[in-house]
């Protein structure tokens, strides 16, 4: 055997159940930290409705007395008509699929089954679709002529944000973090300078630090100083993230992507988790697939998957914004 020449061809159900569910609902989506709609109904809105206030009343007479509804907000997420695809020599393929049979145990490599190929292919094609899809919704500017263009990403409606005043915002300068406990301050003066939403939320189990790679380097700094118990306590209950004062830190990593000057190369903000919003769909979309096939023309291997994606900030004002200053 030197060429992998079954197709596979993935749609509805099957699309769902052996591509996408994995994607969305295991570790992969943990490590994206923010919510996930899945074949929600196109166009795709969230509703927000806001806690209404002083809702206690004197028990003095019978009947209902209520004077003020809920109104909830609808808030569209746009939905992009995307797809992925990857090509590859037959022959680098095939090893690629080997080597990752190679270290599977169980894999009886005299006998190999469909199956066992099948699960390889799509699990390889899977992660890669995860990536582009995370990398898509924080870098994403669908005005780009090149890159990560299909559609507009967080970080871009953030700081368009910062830019009208509809985001709070601090910054801090570049010899500021030479000291690693610094960090601890930007993470304070994210939630000082947060709007009174964001202070004022009992349940604080929603709010989540996203920051860039050095900033979440320099915490893990500063609490290795502080000892290895608080700095991995976490870890040990059973966590894979930081957190400061119970409040999540994730690495967005994106630092080792190329893009635009108009997002900084070091900053954090504070938000809900819910407030970010991802949203994919494959149902209400005609041709909707995943196919890998081989081409023996070209003799090289072809991965594509076709879906809906699309990505929304619902509050702009539950941001909180630390950026370093540009270096002058």
């Amino acid at each position: 055997m030197e060429y992998l020449e079954n197709s596979k061809h993935y749609t509805g159900s099957e699309l769902d159940r052996t591509f996408f569910m994995p994607l969305l609902y295991g570790e992969t989506a943990q490590e994206i930290g923010v919510k996930i709609l899945y074949n929600m109904p196109v166009p795709t809105s969230v509703a927000v409705a806001q806690s209404k206030q002083n809702i206690l009343q004197k028990l003095d007479k019978k009947g209902w007395s209520n004077t003020q509804d809920i109104h909830a907000t609808n808030v569209e997420i746009p939905m992009f008509r995307v797809k992925a695809e990857n090509a590859y020599s037959a022959a680098d393929y095939f090893s690629t699929i080997y080597e990752h049979l190679l270290l599977d145990a169980k894999v009886n490599m005299e006998d190999l089954a469909g199956t066992e190929l099948e699960t390889v292919e799509t699990e390889m094609f899977r992660q890669t679709v995860a990536e582009n899809i995370r990398i898509t919704m924080w870098l994403g500017d669908s005005t780009a002529s090149a890159g990560y263009n299909t559609f507009d990403g967080f970080l871009k409606q953030i700081m368009e944000g910062v830019e009208e005043d509809f985001v709070s915002t601090g910054t801090y300068k570049d010899t500021d973090l030479q000291d690693p406990a610094y960090v601890t301050t930007i993470f304070d003066k994210l939630m000082g300078d947060s709007t009174s939403g964001i202070k004022g939320m009992k349940d604080k189990s929603k709010l989540v630090y996203f920051v860039t790679s050095d900033l979440y380097e320099m915490y893990v700094k500063y609490l290795d100083n502080k000892g290895v118990e608080p700095a991995y306590m976490e870890e040990i209950n059973g966590r894979k993230r930081l957190c400061y004062h119970g409040i999540p830190v994730i690495d967005m990593n994106i630092n080792h992507y190329a893009y635009k000057d108009s997002i900084p190369k070091s900053f954090g903000f504070l938000t809900q988790r819910d407030n970010l919003v991802l949203a994919l769909n494959t149902s209400d979309m005609p041709g909707a697939e995943v196919r890998m096939w081989y081409n023996p023309d070209e003799m090289e291997n072809r991965q594509r998957a076709v879906f809906l994606a699309g990505c929304k900030v619902l509050d702009l004002s539950y941001v909180s914004v630390m950026k370093k200053e540009p270096v002058m």
